[in-house]
């Protein structure tokens, strides 16, 4: 059952993040794809994996006394942590940062964590900042990529 009331509440802040997205309208066209763009395609994913939870069989009949508190709360002071150092360490190293202990708090080895957070770190930054052209902080790796 919490499934479903987690898929529910995702569908509808999907909704209400697509909403708040469609207002966001740049004084001067600055980037190709508009400030508008990633709100929406997020909230489609979430719209998506909600409406998933909602439709699916639920395999176990899961209670909220296993939750794995202790690894929702490490995931949870990650993304805090990410949000905090996104601009001074940049995309690619933050986001390393912060698969990392996630990877592991969700039942994966340090060194496949440490991987796949640096593959999202550097293939989410190639597909952001050359393919979509949006400007990305690249941080610490500035000095790398020529001083930008």
């Amino acid at each position: 059952m919490s499934d479903r009331a987690l898929g529910a509440v995702s569908v509808a802040v999907a909704g209400a993040m697509a909403w708040a997205a469609m207002g966001y309208t740049p004084p001067v066209s600055y980037e190709p794809v508009g400030p508008k763009s990633f709100p929406l395609l997020l909230a489609s994913l979430m719209a998506g994996a909600g409406v998933w939870l909602l439709i699916k069989p639920s395999l176990s009949k899961a209670s909220w006394h296993g939750t794995p508190w202790k690894s929702i709360g490490l995931a949870a002071l990650a993304v805090l942590a990410y949000s905090l150092l996104f601009e001074k360490l940049g995309f690619p190293v933050a986001t390393t940062l912060m698969a990392l202990p996630i990877g592991v708090a969700f039942g994966g080895s340090w060194k496949k964590s440490l991987l796949g957070g640096s593959l999202l770190g550097l293939f989410g930054f190639f597909l952001f900042d050359k393919v979509l052209d949006v400007v990305l902080p690249t941080g610490v790796l500035s000095w790398l990529l020529g001083g930008r």
